[in-house]
């Protein structure tokens, strides 16, 4: 009988979920409901799939507003009518129209108009599935108005948004918060009736007694209507069905393109091989997951084609069908991968391809999936208020003063100490918390399915200019629909640039083949990077973390690389399993610590749990739990389950299971502790060995073709640090870096040899049209000669000219910058017309004669400091005061558990908490040889010693040695004095 239903997806208008509406309609004898959001139809689907868990007849709708002024409500007679509904929605949303009073003719669904609209606009023209809605308060005006006499069109719409006088509070909140405008300034043509709320049934019908054809009618309206979709166990895969005309020629395809590529991967494929493909080729066709491998690998057969590098991960990276096709690059017979962390009888989704490309190409990927395939979108997720969001902008709606909300914001008050305000802001925020904010779309997840995608939902057309639906992906995969993961990162630009770089810096270079992984693996030289922690700028492998895992392990080989990319994870390393990990790699002696169950389970990592598929090992064969329990495990510990109770019936059997086998009590609990420290964080192992592949392949050009690799990771935005610290990197290497010039610099780094010129895109405040002015100019016109030269030939203020001058980018002129600053002063004041067109004659400039005039070096450097926001001289050179006698950080190793200083600039600066929530404090500097120490500095030095930004330290403490990799524990750290700034 509730035609007209909101949650809080009807976005800063509902006040509460699809659940507690279900729950609610359950209470008030509601025998069906219809779900109809304000423009939105984000919950329909999930509202649908949980109705029947409250004995409710589902039916979904949209209501159709501009702004908080209803035109009509639409509802779904059946899933077409949902299609169409989503069609008109959509529409209106992409071409940013105002939605009109009359609603377009649609086959599938009914359109209720609200009856005060229709009094307003005296609308006496009704098609057959059009109706006049009425609510309980409008009661009293209907025997007035001549819409009485429409009997056969006039239901009841009364509306649902609000449950109680709380919920109404928080409805006028949201709407100011819509509004940007005072709460006191809200209009009521922006707010909900306080009377919007469901009534039991039999009140609602008391109600309407006196008119009961009003109730017949909404009766057969509700009869009409039914919706279907399957769900989670009985779900059907909404994705493409086939990727050519059939499910026959789609597995002939799939199977003639592993045999024609075997050879390619295996050159003399051995029994097991061979046995594996047939193995999955069979799953794969059997569970009807070929059209899911052959999209993926038309994907990457496209982006080959355009020289576009790609990583493919996830679980799909188990798969020998996906290696030999060339989706992956991850061989799983070299690496034991376990075929059923992939596929399994259990497991209805198909697996996981994350496929990564370079942030450069990612766009003219999707570009291709949305023009070679039907159905296509992106995914959504939902933005939702978060603490300090919602106490701002209640804040703003209670009027509060800046200084105030700040506070209240940051956490940082007394609530005792409250005025009324500032506790009413605290309070309902409280209410809003956790609510949907503003629909956005997921990192990575497009949709390719078989029905058109409004037969899902209405979508929306965000700025890049791709439809995107307006559920996520939960619901998506509870309704079998699964997303294709593209994604875009930093790694593979800088491996496509850097061997664009070479090709044009060392023409005399071999041509490159960054697919020739094998060998790579094979190369002592890229290992020897890895086991001495020299990885900086290679993917996955270059921070202070990483590297110091890689000293500890002494890694020098691709598996042991795989396992490192796993235990640095937080799930292992907090369980205190990293280091009983590195104890059982580096001393052989100790693996027979391990219990020889786990042993025998996980002989490659010595009976430690350190993949995901780990898990499901530990708990198929040391638990006896089914693969399709081990799984409801792995997806607890993904993120990607809704409830725990299933989790905690999966934890209930395997404690029982672990004792019915006659296991220590201890031992049991021990696993399963370690299995629920896994949470949110475990990989994969194809996973962390496709992160592996892309990592030795940044390594091969580090080491191999050092400074074009360090161009390129500056010109990508760099990595885990500073561009600073990769300029530091790239001259360690033995690079010269010069400041940008305007005879040789483009926007972006370049080199010439082994001279690399920053490019003019560092210096902060020049403005990108001097650049191109500057750019274009000269690669028309020829290089620069002088400072008139530059004057006469573009247009240029003299404030931008100043930052050129004091990068010293005209250098070229063989005059100090002080004379050329005063030369430019009076050049541009004596010449003060400037225009944008060019000039037909060149002018006379004038000339003037001044003193000799001569810059420092530490001038030089304040004006690097304050233009590009480093000095590119060494922060040892800017030192004001005597080092003591100290140590190098190669020394470390001589002194262990003594005392000692040694001078570090820092690097990188990062807290952690203990298990007491205490604060420690982990650095990383380079001495003056420019290499690297570590240092920890404890809870009690933490806030005694701090560290303030970048700069020279002094760093006094005890050397440790963690196996063999030596650090500071710091007893007392202080930054040194800098020289005073010469320019005043």
């Amino acid at each position: 009988m509730y035609l007209n239903c909101h949650t809080y997806y009807s976005i800063r208008f509902g006040t509460f979920s699809e659940i507690e509406l279900l729950e609610l309609a359950q209470t008030h004898g509601v025998p069906s409901l219809v779900l109809t959001d304000i423009n939105n139809t984000s919950a329909c689907l999930n509202f649908i799939r949980k109705a029947s868990d409250y004995n409710i007849k589902p039916i979904v709708g949209i209501d159709f507003r501009n702004g908080a002024t209803q035109q009509f409500v639409g509802i779904a007679k059946n899933n077409l009518g949902f299609q169409e509904l989503n069609e008109v929605l959509s529409s209106f949303s992409h071409n940013k129209q105002v939605i009109p009073n009359e609603a377009p003719e649609l086959k599938n669904a009914y359109i209720i108009y609200p009856f005060e609209a229709v009094l307003e606009q005296d609308k006496t023209d009704f098609k057959a599935h059009e109706f006049i809605g009425v609510s309980v308060a409008e009661l009293r005006k209907l025997p007035f108005s001549k819409y009485i006499k429409y009997t056969h069109k006039l239901v009841i719409q009364q509306q649902v948004t609000v449950r109680n006088k709380r919920d109404f509070n928080a409805h006028r909140l949201l709407r100011a918060i819509d509004n940007n405008t005072l709460l006191s300034k809200l209009q009521k043509t922006e707010e909900c009736h306080p009377d919007d709320s469901m009534l039991p049934l039999s009140e609602l019908e008391q109600a309407f007694e006196m008119f009961p054809f009003i109730i017949e009618n909404t009766k057969q309206l509700l009869e009409q209507c039914h919706i279907h979709f399957t769900f989670g166990a009985n779900r059907i895969s909404q994705n493409q069905q086939t990727y050519l005309e059939s499910n026959a020629a789609d597995y002939q395809y799939l199977e003639k393109l592993c045999y024609e590529k075997l050879s390619k991967r295996y050159s003399q494929p051995s029994t097991k091989v061979k046995s594996r493909l047939q193995t999955e080729l069979q799953t794969i066709s059997a569970m009807d997951f070929v059209s899911y491998f052959l999209i993926n690998y038309d994907i990457i057969s496209y982006a080959k084609s355009q020289g576009y590098i790609h990583v493919g991960r996830g679980s799909g990276a188990n798969s020998i069908v996906a290696y030999i096709i060339g989706i992956t690059d991850v061989d799983p017979i070299e690496l034991d991968l376990y075929f059923e962390r992939f596929i399994n009888p259990y497991r209805a989704s198909p697996p996981d391809f994350d496929i990564d490309f370079s942030w450069k190409d990612r766009e003219d990927i999707t570009q291709y999936i949305f023009k070679r395939f039907k159905n296509v979108a992106l995914l959504a997720t939902y933005n939702t208020f978060k603490y300090r969001a919602v106490v701002r902008e209640l804040g703003k709606v209670f009027g509060l003063p800046k200084e105030e909300i700040d506070k209240l914001a940051a956490d940082k008050h007394q609530t005792q100490a409250l005025d009324e305000m500032s506790s009413l802001v605290i309070k309902y925020s409280k209410l809003i918390q956790g609510f949907p904010n503003h629909l956005s779309v997921h990192s990575c997840g497009i949709l390719i399915l078989q029905e058109p995608i409004h037969y899902y939902s209405a979508t929306d057309l965000p700025p890049k200019g791709f439809p995107t639906v307006q559920f996520d992906m939960i619901i998506a995969e509870d309704t079998g629909i699964f997303k294709f993961d593209i994604l875009g990162q930093r790694g593979l630009a800088k491996i496509k640039e850097a061997i664009e770089i070479i090709q044009y810096n060392r023409p005399e270079a071999p041509a490159i083949d960054i697919t020739q992984v094998e060998q790579f693996k094979k190369d002592p030289n890229i290992n020897a990077l890895l086991k001495s922690g020299r990885a900086i700028g290679a993917y996955y492998v270059e921070s202070p973390a990483m590297r110091g895992l890689m000293q500890k392990l002494q890694t020098q080989d691709y598996i042991g690389l795989v396992a490192a990319s796993s235990i640095i994870r937080p799930g292992v390393s907090s369980s205190g399993m990293k280091q009983e990990y590195i104890k059982r790699q580096r001393y052989p002696e100790t693996r027979k610590q391990a219990n020889s169950k786990l042993l025998e389970i996980m002989p490659e990592t010595y009976g430690i749990m350190v993949y995901q598929e780990d898990v499901l090992k530990v708990a198929n064969q040391f638990a006896d739990l089914t693969l399709g329990e081990a799984d409801v495990l792995r997806r607890g510990m993904s993120g990607k389950f809704r409830s725990l109770a299933e989790f905690v019936a999966v934890e209930e059997k395997f404690i029982n299971n672990c004792k019915a086998k006659g296991y220590p009590n201890d031992l049991t609990i021990t696993v399963w502790n370690q299995i629920k420290s896994f949470a949110g964080y475990a990989f994969a192992k194809g996973h962390s060995a496709s992160y592996a592949v892309e990592s030795y392949q940044s390594l091969y050009l580090k080491c191999y073709y050092p400074l074009e690799f360090m161009v390129a990771v500056l010109n990508n935005g760099g990595g885990f640090y500073s561009a600073e610290h990769y300029i530091h990197e790239a001259k360690m290497w033995g690079a010269e870096v010069q400041a940008p010039c305007i005879n040789t610099s483009e926007h972006y780094n370049i080199i010439k040899g082994k001279t690399i010129y920053l490019g003019l895109g560092y210096l902060k405040s020049l403005e990108t049209l001097v650049v191109k002015r500057l750019l274009t100019e000269r690669n028309f016109n020829g290089p620069f000669t002088s400072l008139a030269d530059v004057i006469d030939r573009v247009t240029i203020s003299i404030e931008q000219l100043t930052i050129l001058i004091r990068i010293d980018a005209l250098r070229f002129t063989g005059q100090p910058k002080t004379e050329l600053l005063w030369q430019a002063i009076f050049k541009c004041n004596a010449n003060k017309s400037k225009t944008a067109q060019g000039k037909l004659f060149k002018p006379q400039q004038k000339t003037f004669v001044l003193p000799s005039l001569q810059a420092s070096a530490i001038e030089d450097a304040y004006d690097q400091m304050e233009l590009l926001g480093f000095p590119l001289c060494s922060y040892f050179n800017l030192i004001n005061e005597n080092l003591q006698p100290h140590i190098k950080a190669k020394d470390l190793k001589h002194h262990i558990n003594t005392r000692v200083l040694l001078y570090g600039l820092l690097v990188n600066t990062r807290f952690h908490k203990t298990s007491q929530g205490k604060r420690i404090r982990f650095c990383t500097f380079t001495d003056q040889e420019g290499h690297y120490f570590d240092t920890v500095h404890f809870t009690k030095v933490v806030n005694q010693y701090p560290i303030h930004g970048i700069g020279v330290y002094a760093c006094y403490g005890t050397v440790t040695a963690d196996f063999d990799f030596c650090s500071l524990d710091i007893i007392w750290s202080r930054k040194l004095e800098v020289l005073t700034d010469p320019r005043g």
